[in-house]
């Protein structure tokens, strides 16, 4: 039985197209009996063919069993995607956009009365969109006006080294550090010093053939030929990359890590 004094956070990495939404649909209530999560946050700024988020396949993500969606540098890449963000509260994008964006960067979460999750989305500009404002500076400021001691941060970036310096920054002023955007786990899933849980890229749900989720031979033809390429979403051998967190309500500091990986056609053994 879990302690009423943790809070258990299971996290989702990248969700890839029609593949990753179904393995959710098919088994993430396993993954939730198993573990027993208070909170489900995925990334799902890739759910719609592979790039993009549109209000069915986000409303996909949220009936499988997902309470907040976090996004990227791909959450307006369909154009219907503008509406949603801006009435869908359990969707937040990266809060260092400019402020004209649609949605917010944040949310907050309740798990009972006296325990309130603050989710955040961020974005690193090393090889990424220069639009964005500089994520140290923004989220240093952004902390003051933050009045939960749990704090969730999906911190969408492409460099490695950017992931782990806004790791070390932040550690002890945030619950979690958690990188998506590059579609491939880390093994450096650890507790920093001060109590933050860090990894530098949670993973990817959707096929391990493939790269970063798209079919393989269109992207060797890229960069074969340097000749753009028509990608597709890959939909075999698909998995899903998560990492499950415990957090004490009284300090916000992690206690417990997990990386957890489910195969789409293993699954069923979770549960023995």
């Amino acid at each position: 039985m879990q302690s009423s004094s943790i809070v258990k956070i299971l996290f989702i990495g990248d969700v890839i197209g029609k593949p990753g939404r179904r393995i959710l649909a098919k088994h993430l209530y396993q993954v939730k009996l198993k573990y027993k999560p208070d909170l489900v946050i995925a990334n799902g700024e890739n759910s719609a063919g592979g790039l993009g988020i549109t209000e069915n396949t986000g409303e996909e993500l949220f009936a499988a069993g997902v309470d907040i969606v976090t996004g990227g540098n791909h959450m307006w890449d369909k154009r219907e995607s503008v509406d949603y963000l801006a009435n869908n509260r359990s969707i937040i994008r990266p809060m260092n956009y400019p402020s004209s964006a649609p949605g917010r960067g944040a949310c907050e979460f309740k798990i009972r009365d006296d325990v309130i999750v603050t989710i955040a989305n961020l974005q690193g500009r090393v090889f990424m969109e220069p639009v964005v404002d500089n994520p140290f500076n923004f989220v240093e400021k952004w902390l003051h006006s933050v009045k939960t001691k749990i704090i969730i941060l999906d911190f969408h970036a492409e460099a490695t080294a950017e992931k782990q310096a806004i790791g070390f920054f932040l550690d002890g002023k945030v619950s979690a550090v958690l990188g998506t955007h590059t579609h491939v786990p880390t093994a450096d899933l650890r507790i920093l010093a001060n109590g933050t849980a860090y990894q530098s890229d949670v993973g990817m749900t959707g096929s391990l053939d493939s790269v970063i989720g798209m079919k393989r031979k269109p992207v060797i033809d890229k960069f074969r030929t340097g000749i753009n390429q028509r990608w597709e979403v890959a939909k075999k051998n698909v998995i899903s990359d998560m990492t499950i967190i415990d957090i004490d309500i009284s300090t916000g500091r992690a206690v417990r890590v997990e990386a957890l990986r489910i195969f789409e056609d293993k699954v069923t053994n979770l549960l023995k």
